[in-house]
Formats: structure tokens, C-alpha cells, sequence
């Protein structure tokens, strides 16, 4: 009689990552809006973007009674250089309980077990699980010994992980989980993933990528059947990522290779849509994901900073109106521009409460001096031309006007 395999048991508040096909972690393409799109795109688990643990440390979490999400934000840093923006508060972290209940995966990141602790028990309560990054190559991660550094130190990855599933994973009944690059060989890939597996955590992400390369390069997936195997043995769900996608394809890795779940990254940065099946439809064209894109980042007042990034993932390069949108300064002028006439209304509100107004205040007056040019090129004096000319024009005195009243006084 064969025995079933061996499984870590899923906390009553956590989420089984098994059969999923999920949003990667990504910085900037993997806020609130992006998150809520591929979620509507069929997307079944999303993991936030990194988020340092100290920068959670300290927030103020405020339920937005306008967009009904759960912020997490702290005074600006410039505040004490600059007075002037001392009440000027810098959002964090937002997360949307009504939609993302059950889905999202807080993915955090850190170098030590007592402030990863700290950090992750501030959003615990929120989500469905906390996912430490050992992935990031860049330097702004490893730098601090975070990210793929992590990687060099296993026995401290193997602390911090730990720490997570005793004082977070088992108080808040939710699931750790830890995503990794591949190191330089099989044998020292295989090493690190049994330490990390025997900590409890419920899930492992393996990159098929070395903290070397860089995504232009195709993933290696030589070492993937081996990780599979070592998750399963131990009762922990493997999640794959790098070079998936869409659904159909990571479906069809996910049996290729025997693991039990796939993330799409890039894929879905150019297009959530992604996450639709064939069957469903596949890929829907650029015009109708931004359309909808634009919708929800208006719903929950993103950051325009953000909007505007995202829009230049999802509107293709060649577009006509791409220029014209990374040119756009609020949310006016991008519904103006895209031709969303049925959102412009909500997008001068947002404009206010983002303080966007002087970006549209801006638009006016380009657009005042674009007819002003149309004018000069009809026939018509531009007002600096009058202007000018007004004040090329001789005094009265030396054109002999007024000398006759001088006279008569």
C-alpha cells in the first residue's frame, strides 16, 4: 500500500499555491490596480511588488473611506529638510480587501528575522500570505542584504524564514513562502532547498534564472524536475517562474516539469490578459485592457506616477497616441488623450485629491498656446507679437504728440 504524499498543511487563513497560476512579485508593475486587473483577467493568486520591511515599519494603516482600500503610509522623509511638506504623507502599501481577500501574497523584503517579524505582523491580518524575496538581483536589494544575497547566506535565509512561520505564519494562521534564484550548480540549487524547505514554510518559487542573468536571457529550467521532486518529498508546493506566458502555456509546464504552480511576469506587465485562457479567448487587444486599466486605477486613486509607468507598459511603442500619453501630466489629459470621454468626470476628482490640478491647469495653457500658434499661422499677431510691437512703438513726445498741450499750459 503506497502512501500519499507528504503535504504541509495549509493554515486555515493561508492559501494553497498548488494549481494556481499566479501574478509574480514585480516593483512598480505589481501595485493595485495591476494587481485587481489580473485577478479580473483570471489570474488566481497575486503577489504585491517588494516591499522593504523597514519602510512598513512605522506606517499608519488608515481604512480610505473614498476608494475603501487599507492603506499603509508615513510621513515623507523630505519632511524634515522641508517644512512645507512635514503633512505630506507617502503611501506604502495599498491593498484592496473586498477583492484581493484569499489572493494576495505580501512579498517582503529583508535581511533580518526581527524586522521581517515586525514588518510582516503589520499586514498579516490582510492577507493571504507572506513571501520573502531571495530573488532580486538588483542593487538596490542586494546591496542591503536582501534579494539574491540572501542567497550567499543560507543558514540566515533558512533564520528568517523560520522566524516568519513561528511569529506570523502560526499566529496569524497564514503561509510563508520564499522565492529563489537557481545558484551556479545542481547540487548546491538542491542544498538550499531542502534547508529552506525543512523550516514550515508552504511554499518555495524557484526562478529559473542565476542572480547573473538578466530576463533577455531564456530561462533554465534543467534544474526544475529536481526542485519539484525535493518540494514534493517535503510536503511543500514548487511554483515556477521565468519565461511563462500565458495560462495555457504555464498549464502545460506545470505538467512538463511536475511542478505545481507557474507565475507569469513579464507576459502580464504587457498584458494582463494573459491570464485568459485560449479557450476564454487568449489576448484581448491593447485599447480594451487600458480602458479597463484606467477604470480601476481611477477607483482606487493610484499614484500617478504609477499610472503613467504602467501605461507605457501596456500601450504599445508604435501606437499613435503613445507619445502623446507619456507626455500626459494627470489623469484629464491621459482620458482626453485615449479618448475615455465617460471617465474624464471621475479623473478631474482624482486629479484633485492627488493634486494633479496644476498638471491640467498646465494642459490649458498648452492648449491656449497651441490655437495662438493655429492664429499666427492664419493671418493673426501671436499676444507677444502685440505685445512687442506695442513696445517698439516710439514715446508720444518723439511722434510730437502732446507738444501743443505742453504749450497751451
Amino acid at each position: 500500500m503506497t502512501s500519499s504524499p507528504k503535504r504541509v498543511s495549509i493554515p486555515k487563513n493561508g492559501v494553497d499555491y498548488r494549481g494556481k497560476v499566479v501574478l509574480a512579485p514585480m516593483v512598480r508593475s505589481g501595485e493595485l490596480p495591476s494587481r485587481l486587473l489580473a485577478l479580473k483577467y483570471g489570474a488566481d493568486l497575486v503577489w504585491g511588488p517588494e516591499t522593504i520591511d523597514k519602510s512598513m515599519i512605522g506606517t499608519t494603516k488608515r481604512i480610505n473611506p473614498v476608494t475603501s482600500t487599507i492603506d499603509y503610509s508615513r510621513v515623507s522623509s523630505n519632511g524634515g529638510r522641508n517644512p512645507s511638506l512635514s503633512l505630506k504623507e507617502n503611501n506604502i502599501y495599498r491593498l484592496c480587501p473586498a477583492r484581493e481577500h484569499g489572493r494576495l501574497i505580501f512579498q517582503i523584503g529583508t535581511s533580518s528575522p526581527f524586522t521581517a517579524v515586525e514588518a510582516a505582523k503589520l499586514v498579516a491580518p490582510h492577507v493571504a500570505g507572506i513571501d520573502v524575496n531571495a530573488g532580486c538581483p538588483k542593487p538596490f536589494s542586494t546591496s542591503g542584504g536582501m534579494g539574491a544575497a540572501l542567497l550567499k547566506t543560507p543558514d540566515h535565509l533558512a533564520s528568517i524564514l523560520s522566524a516568519l512561520v513561528t511569529e506570523v505564519g502560526n499566529v496569524f494562521e497564514i503561509g510563508i513562502s520564499v522565492k529563489i534564484r537557481l545558484l551556479e550548480t545542481a547540487e548546491e540549487t538542491e542544498a538550499l532547498v531542502r534547508k529552506l524547505c525543512a523550516t514550515g514554510i508552504t511554499g518555495l518559487t524557484v526562478h529559473c534564472r542565476t542572480t547573473p542573468m538578466r530576463p533577455r536571457e531564456r530561462a533554465i529550467r534543467d534544474q526544475l524536475r529536481m526542485i519539484a521532486d525535493i518540494c514534493k518529498a517535503e510536503g511543500v508546493a514548487c511554483v515556477m517562474n521565468g519565461d511563462v506566458r500565458n495560462r495555457d502555456e504555464a498549464l502545460q509546464l506545470i505538467q512538463e516539469f511536475g511542478v505545481d504552480a507557474a507565475m507569469i511576469a513579464t507576459a502580464a506587465e504587457a498584458n494582463p490578459s494573459s491570464f485568459r485562457s485560449n479557450e476564454e479567448g487568449g489576448l484581448l487587444p491593447w485599447r480594451q485592457v487600458v480602458q479597463q486599466y484606467m477604470k480601476i486605477a481611477l477607483d482606487v486613486d493610484n499614484k500617478w506616477g504609477n499610472t503613467k509607468f504602467t501605461l507605457g507598459q501596456l500601450i504599445p511603442g508604435k501606437a499613435e497616441v503613445y507619445r502623446e500619453a507619456i507626455g500626459c501630466k494627470c489623469y484629464t489629459q491621459i482620458c482626453k488623450a485615449l479618448e475615455l470621454d465617460d471617465l474624464i468626470d471621475q479623473a478631474k476628482d482624482v486629479d484633485r485629491r492627488l493634486d494633479l490640478s496644476q498638471g491640467y491647469d498646465q494642459a490649458a495653457v498648452s492648449n491656449a498656446m497651441a490655437m495662438n500658434k493655429t492664429a499666427q499661422a492664419a493671418g493673426g499677431r501671436t499676444s507677444a507679437e502685440r505685445r512687442f510691437s506695442s513696445e517698439s512703438r516710439h514715446p508720444l513726445s518723439e511722434r510730437r504728440v502732446g507738444m501743443s498741450t505742453a504749450m497751451a499750459v
